[in-house]
């Protein structure tokens, strides 16, 4: 994990609106995406699958330089397009 950090948006608000979501999860997607997208503002998202969240998919924001975890939250809208 000394890889990743993490920014103090994620440790204070992300944590603490969903304290279910663990640190290791993050790293998780990012390692092995579904999916990857810039976003408009130098910032990227990561999609990945999660078991221990129902089956859902976690979306994971970085900062541009990918090692920066800035959000992460369940995405119930994810559609992987084959």
């Amino acid at each position: 994990m000394e890889k990743y950090r993490f920014t103090s948006y994620f440790e204070f608000e992300v944590l603490r609106k969903r304290p279910y979501i663990q640190k290791d999860w993050c790293i998780r997607v990012i390692e092995n995406p579904l999916k990857v997208e810039k976003q408009e503002n130098n910032r990227f998202r990561f999609w990945g699958e999660i078991g221990k969240i129902k089956g859902k998919i976690l979306r994971v924001v970085t900062l541009e330089d990918k090692i920066t975890i800035h959000n992460a939250f369940p995405d119930r809208r994810f559609k992987l397009c084959i």
